[in-house]
């Protein structure tokens, strides 16, 4: 696949400005099947960096790495492609073709609420299954489902963990997988069987990746619009107050262009007690600087995962305090909602769980979990009526009518995901 023209524009110039990444990969499928492990492969980046996160061996939060891909101009497919400025093979400069995010979310079904705020950001997905298990497992079944109802269609199935596995197993996994995925929208997707510990058969995946996921045609002449998925304070302990950074929020544009000294609003904002009554306060403030995997940016677009600095005290914005907020210019979000009206699609049968429980019509009084984009708030039923819902949210959202919510209801000891409501 040659480089696109977009890639070439965003070449790092002589000015400074950096390469952005032209698309958001998720990575979906059970725990323990290797998500971190396969972007680890690709970007050289252990994407769990929480304390708990290496503890455990689990991915808790969303995790985040870049990575370039290169084609040897001498080398056939699929030993041409690389993540290297040189080619393996013969040592000579290879051609750029574009850089990537990846989005790298956990797989256990107590953390699919946080699995559907990184969906939110998808362009496509690696679908990682692991080739020593039966396929499905109870994961595999509930990410790609919630792929289809954010509307995935871009996938590359990986076939992991084929060096612990002997041909035979390898073959019958491999019809599991084609099995699983019929009439879905990965039924078509292609199967590259890899080992990530080895790194074997990176250069396949990324074939794959370069023909399966497109970069996306982007409107830029719309208002900004970048959904929080990350928040940070950057500055070291014991920093003097005169030599503080200010906030910095991550995530990725949808639409629209972001640029250093630009003024935004950040909403719902931050929760502000008043009086004996709790209210959301927008925030206001000015970009200070960007930041793509490249390094520092004049300005940033759709495509990839960003980081914006701003002047906001960093003690709002540390420990991923702002999560789930939008930004955008000054006056050009949409209001933020404590009471959502939904127009409600359930499934037949909550996903995630080994006996598929039967979905029941959503209840009066009933607490529900909600994913919008990057959002994850709850609330009880105040209203429900047929496919009309209306929820009452403990945590306001800022969102565009039309825009899709995830539905998910506790079901023993976890929150399943029961369908999706749009909002009227």
């Amino acid at each position: 696949m040659t480089a696109t023209k977009a890639a070439l524009q965003h070449r790092e110039d002589k000015a400074g400005t950096s390469l952005q990444p032209e698309v958001n990969i998720g990575t979906l499928g059970h725990v323990d099947n290797g998500k971190s492990t396969i972007v680890q492969a690709l970007t050289g980046v252990w994407t769990a960096r929480h304390s708990e996160e290496l503890r455990r061996g689990i991915t808790i939060r969303i995790g985040y790495a870049d990575a370039t891909f290169y084609e040897c101009q001498q080398e056939k497919p699929p030993s041409s492609f690389s993540t290297s400025k040189v080619c393996p093979h013969d040592q000579t400069p290879t051609k750029l073709l574009r850089s990537v995010s990846f989005v790298d979310c956990p797989g256990h079904h107590s953390l699919m609420v946080t699995m559907l705020s990184g969906a939110a950001l998808m362009d496509g997905a690696l679908f990682v299954i692991s080739a020593n298990v039966k396929t499905p497992q109870a994961q595999d079944r509930e990410h790609l489902l919630a792929a289809e109802r954010v509307g995935l269609k871009n996938v590359v199935i990986v076939q992991n963990k084929i060096d612990v596995v002997d041909r035979e197993r390898a073959l019958a996994n491999r019809k599991e997988i084609e099995e699983f995925t019929k009439n879905t929208v990965a039924e078509s997707a292609p199967i590259i069987p890899v080992s990530a510990q080895r790194g074997l058969n990176m250069d396949a995946l990324i074939e794959a990746i370069q023909e399966e996921m497109p970069t996306p045609k982007r409107d830029q002449s719309v208002a900004a619009r970048l959904s929080i998925l990350r928040s940070f304070d950057v500055n070291k302990p014991g920093t003097e107050s005169d030599d503080l950074t200010g906030g910095v929020v991550g995530g990725s544009v949808l639409q629209g262009l972001f640029k250093k000294g630009d003024e935004i609003e950040i909403k719902p904002g931050i929760r502000v007690e008043s009086s004996g009554k709790t209210r959301y306060e927008t925030l206001v403030a000015g970009i200070t600087s960007l930041q793509t995997g490249g390094g520092d940016a004049r300005q940033i677009h759709p495509g990839g995962l960003v980081a914006i600095g701003t002047n906001l005290d960093p003690s709002v914005t540390k420990s991923d305090g702002l999560v789930g907020n939008v930004v955008g210019k000054t006056g050009s979000l949409p209001p933020t909602l404590e009471r959502v009206p939904l127009d409600v699609k359930l499934f037949e049968k909550a996903v995630g769980t080994e006996l598929l429980v039967p979905v029941q019509k959503v209840k009066m009084n009933e607490p529900l979990v909600l994913n919008a984009g990057t959002a994850v708030t709850s609330g009880i039923v105040s209203s429900a009526r047929e496919d009309i819902v209306e929820v009452t949210l403990k945590k306001p959202i800022c969102v565009d009518p039309g825009s899709k919510v995830a539905l998910s209801r506790r079901i023993g000891e976890s929150w399943r995901l029961i369908g999706f409501g749009t909002i009227r």
